[in-house]
């Protein structure tokens, strides 16, 4: 049959099981918004910013496994997409953008609304396109989605000329297996690395698992659960980890790193065998890498054979499917105890408690802790939580403990403020029967608000927490801790946040007391459609453990017991 090349687009995201889109239209891809009209069960989402488009594609990805699409014009249209495509590419996220360009005869000078997208999009996706032949165009978009979502999921990029949305030409559908020259996801372990690999774990006295995100994206918790429970291994989770295994299960930790527990921490650096599974040693993990676990050896699975000994040298490196890899492993791991090990990591869980502000009866103002621990609560612990970056991002990892994989959802390897909102949009339209709740500090939420009339205009049910404490609160801390509080460029004004709500129709309510949480969460989940609740917290509310930048993992900065302040 023949189709133009807009046609041609649309029925191949058909082809690859899309069911929504995200984007704005413009000049150079309106031949494409206008191919929509022909197919109506791709559901399209007017975003108010190309940057939101990009988040929600990056949302609906993590909260699916599928692939999300975004969509933009040439120019400004294209490059609002960079942040967003730059933060799926750290987080290793499959998501497909489709840009239009300025006609192929024109590409190159300087154009109305001409930019090179593929140029300036190449150091943050897995792979982009600039599409010269129309009938290349089917065959690009196969690629482009095998490409998102095989071995370590990325972006990619497809830039399209509005004269190739416009050509029409017979259009056959290319069947059959992709292979890409030199493009060969590992999959299994070499049979000497599980030899290798098994001869260490059986012999540990003092292991610990790392588990990252990779677990969740290879669909492996389950395997990674019968792992810790066969030869009784602690787990430890990265922030993107969180869910990969149940943080109710006693071989659960908590999460490392920089704001990571200290039982976590400690644990790593006293070990005799690190297992890291799907997670690539970011310098928020590991702290100083020249004091990192130095009595450990290190077995490291990951699908990206480039991460297997960047940062942390290791003694098996196996570039694998972590999935495939533990299923490798398991049957060659001894049933075996440690209780010793078990009960020094509860010797410091005990001591973190005594620590720890939540149990605390402070009553004086309104925690940014109590708020994320009461949401647990009054929610069942069972929402799916999409959280913005600051300090409430890490009070969520903290207080939000996570029971299934992919019920967290956040920015974690460029840390992009602003990506709470539209991401939680996403996820919601990923997974519409599940409670998303976006939690966003007043800072991030103020970067991607315009977002609040999309959410309005398809009556997307996702609850808004806004955690406002009236200063960009994460360097506000690092302010008082290392720069003798000058508080410069972070006390934040904000605008009556509910009224704002209001005049997008949005019901929101404001709650500046413990005792307002309750209601104030029963309101939001009784409610039909978006509702914002702003909870008023303290200002100058500190988020502990912390490692210092550059300092040993051990190394933290605590929470005083109350008998030491």
């Amino acid at each position: 049959m023949k189709l133009s090349g807009a046609e041609i687009v649309m029925e191949c995201l058909l082809r690859e099981g899309v069911d929504v889109i995200f984007g704005y239209p413009g000049g150079a891809i309106l031949p494409t918004y206008d191919a929509m009209t022909k197919y109506p069960q791709i559901h399209h989402v007017l975003v108010r910013h190309e940057q939101g488009a990009c988040h929600m594609a990056d949302g609906y990805a993590r909260a699916t496994g599928r692939v999300g699409v975004a969509v933009a014009t040439s120019g400004p249209g294209a490059t609002n997409l960079v942040t967003g495509i730059a933060t799926a590419m750290m987080d290793s996220s499959p998501i497909v953008c489709i840009t239009g360009q300025v006609p192929r005869g024109t590409i190159g000078t300087d154009a109305f609304q001409e930019t090179d997208v593929t140029g300036v999009t190449l150091p943050i996706t897995k792979h982009n396109y600039l599409v010269m032949d129309t009938h290349e165009l089917p065959y690009i978009i196969r690629e482009a989605f095998y490409i998102a979502r095989t071995g370590r999921p990325g972006p990619v990029l497809i830039d399209i000329p509005k004269d190739v949305q416009n050509e029409v030409i017979e259009f056959v559908y290319p069947e059959g297996e992709i292979r890409l020259p030199g493009y060969r996801p590992p999959q299994h372990a070499a049979e000497d690395d599980i030899t290798a690999a098994l001869d260490l774990i059986n012999k540990a006295q003092r292991p610990i698992i790392l588990a990252g995100h990779g677990i969740t994206m290879s669909g492996a918790a389950s395997e990674l659960r019968e792992l810790a429970e066969r030869a009784q291994i602690p787990v430890t989770l990265t922030l993107l980890g969180k869910g990969a295994m149940p943080e109710s299960h006693p071989l659960t930790v908590g999460m490392m790193g920089m704001h990571g527990n200290a039982p976590s921490n400690y644990a790593i650096q006293e070990s005799d065998l690190i297992i890291a599974l799907g997670m690539r040693f970011d310098d928020r993990v590991t702290g100083n890498l020249k004091t990192y676990a130095p009595n450990a050896k290190k077995i490291h699975v990951d699908i990206d054979p480039s991460e297997i000994n960047k940062n942390v040298r290791v003694d098996v490196g196996i570039a694998g499917d972590v999935r495939t890899v533990l299923t490798q492993l398991i049957p060659g791991v001894k049933s075996t105890q440690h209780p010793e090990w078990l009960n020094r990591i509860r010797d410091w869980h005990e001591d973190s408690s005594e620590r720890d502000i939540i149990n605390r009866d402070i009553k004086e103002s309104l925690l940014g802790a109590q708020v994320i621990n009461d949401l647990w609560k009054f929610t069942g612990g069972n929402a799916v939580t999409v959280s913005d970056v600051g300090q409430h991002q890490m009070l969520e990892a903290q207080y939000y403990p996570h029971q299934r994989p992919a019920s967290m959802i956040t920015s974690g390897g460029l840390g992009t403020m602003g990506f709470g909102l539209p991401a939680a949009m996403g996820a919601k339209f990923g997974k519409p029967d599940e409670e998303v709740w976006a939690i966003v500090g007043d800072g991030g939420f103020q970067m991607t608000l315009c977002e609040l009339a999309t959410l309005r205009q398809e009556n997307l049910k996702v609850n808004i927490a806004i955690i406002n404490n009236s200063f960009l609160g994460m360097v506000r801390q690092w302010q008082e801790l290392f720069y003798e509080q000058r508080y410069h460029a972070t006390p934040m004004f904000s605008p009556d946040f509910c009224k704002l709500a209001e005049a997008y129709g949005i019901p929101s309510r404001r709650v500046t007391t413990r005792e307002e949480i309750e209601e104030a969460v029963k309101f939001a989940r009784e409610e039909e459609g978006p509702v914002l609740i702003e909870f008023v917290v303290q200002k100058e509310e500190m988020i502990y453990p912390m490692v210092p930048a550059g300092a040993d993992l051990h190394n933290m900065v605590r929470r005083p017991k109350p008998e030491e302040e």
